[in-house]
């Protein structure tokens, strides 16, 4: 064989393994099932046993994902397709993707770079009067739900967390669960405390002074059109994906990986806004955390501990990812957020509390709900856990299912099935966390668990 052939090869088998690695956690995913216990005995025999590793003959560990026990499916994209419906293998797979891989620097470099908000050592302490139920249980046992939390009349009612029988081998407590697009409403309330800090004038302030977006559509933009996902952008990007631009016309081309920098230099430039609509978009959402991020300077992280950490009472540290390779000038900081379930609540709980006090926030919250906007057409797309008629501020607003339109009701929507609900008035909420909303052809009852809830 030819040296230029045995280099053509070589490159191709590199080549090869990097993509591979890319888009394929296998590797990863069976070291650390082994090493949190789940590797239970060698040889593969018992094709009944699963959640653990297998071994060859010798003792040799068995890595590739076909030769471990899951009978799990692996997707082109990054998350589970929303049409899919993964059997009990495949969304332990993804539970580990969406929760652990970025914990041993694996796959993405975006996953393992954050601006980190320290615990509170006074954290918030619930008080319980539980109602679990039977039929509670099997709704977690039936479907992707991995946790269940009502909090009313000041004390959480029901808690129900998936059982070992479940995932619950795969989670726990302390597990720092990804937010997906909920992540867009922490952006918000961060936003709330630093135009209640002074750093920024109000939600009708231009963001014209930021250089970052100069000759780009959203040079003259309103933070409340940022915040309502109504800047004319619609011929531009969508959900998380860009549609167009000078350079990009891959319609599949992700719009959260890159700094704003990128964004706006790369896709933006010279580019002019079309009639203002709703049109549902991370770098929206990115652009207002970036701009927070722009105004606040060096106070950034402080701002991000007063409304977690202080306000809020995390019992644990939370964090948001920040794009690898970039820096603060350029507009790294980016909305997906993790915290645990019960710091979640505390975050909800915390909204509430500031909405009924009146505090300054409060105030802010009150006014994007007052400023909300139709949602159009584009209602009829949402998943039945975020089907609202309205938006306002990175909130879905007015659900559909829910009878009494005179209750204020916030709402918190992730990819997934994941959804918080906060009655502002009959100081409720509901959060549901799951891992995917289909699973075996079975979707959670979003009538009973969530909207009844509030009827």
């Amino acid at each position: 064989m030819t040296k230029k052939i045995i280099i053509i090869l070589l490159a191709i088998y590199i080549n090869f393994i990097s993509t591979s690695l890319a888009g394929d956690y296998s590797l990863s995913f069976n070291i650390w099932l082994k090493e949190n216990g789940h590797t239970l005995r060698s040889g593969c025999d018992n094709k009944k046993t699963r959640n653990i590793l297998c071994y060859d003959e010798f003792g040799n560990e068995l890595w590739t994902n076909k030769e471990n026990n899951l009978n799990n499916k692996i997707y082109e994209s990054w998350t589970i397709p929303s049409n899919a419906n993964p059997n009990d293998d495949t969304l332990i797979y993804y539970i580990y993707k969406y929760h652990h891989s970025h914990e041993t620097g694996d796959g993405d470099t975006l996953q393992w770079q954050k601006y980190n908000i320290k615990p509170n050592k006074n954290y918030y302490k619930f008080d319980y009067n539980l109602n679990n139920s039977e039929k509670n249980k099997q709704n977690l046992l039936k479907t992707p739900i991995l946790s269940y939390l009502k909090y009313e009349d000041q004390n959480i009612t029901i808690d129900e967390f998936t059982p070992k029988e479940r995932f619950g081998n795969f989670v726990n407590e302390n597990t720092k669960l990804r937010s997906m697009s909920i992540g867009k409403s922490m952006v918000s309330y961060v936003l709330g405390h630093a135009i209640c800090s002074g750093y920024i004038d109000s939600v009708d302030s231009k963001i014209n002074d930021w250089p970052l977006v100069k000759n780009t559509l959203y040079e003259n933009q309103k933070l409340i059109d940022l915040l309502n996902m109504s800047t004319g952008d619609q011929k531009y990007v969508s959900d998380s994906f860009l549609k167009g631009s000078s350079k990009y016309r891959d319609k599949n081309f992700e719009a959260d990986t890159k700094d704003i920098h990128y964004y706006m230099t790369m896709n933006f430039a010279d580019t002019k806004p079309s009639k203002k609509k709703y049109n549902y978009s991370i770098l929206n959402t990115n652009l207002i955390f970036n701009y927070i991020l722009f105004k606040t300077g060096n106070d950034f992280e402080k701002i991000l501990s007063q409304t977690f950490n202080e306000k809020a009472r995390i019992k644990n540290s939370v964090y948001f990812f920040r794009v690898p390779n970039s820096s603060r000038n350029l507009g790294d900081a980016n909305s997906l957020f993790y915290a645990t379930r019960l710091d979640f609540l505390r975050i909800a709980k915390s909204m509430m509390d500031d909405y009924q006090n009146n505090t300054c926030v409060g105030k802010y919250l009150k006014e994007i709900y007052n400023k909300r906007i139709s949602k159009g057409n584009d209602k009829i797309t949402d998943s039945d856990y975020n089907k609202t008629k309205s938006y306002g501020g990175h909130f879905h607003f007015d659900y559909f299912g829910i009878k009494n339109k005179e209750k204020v009701i916030f709402g918190m929507g992730g990819y997934g099935g994941q959804a918080i609900l906060i009655d502002m008035d009959a100081s409720k909420i509901i959060y549901i966390y799951s891992i995917h909303y289909n699973s075996r052809g079975k979707k959670y009852n979003v009538k009973k668990l969530l909207l009844n809830e509030f009827n």
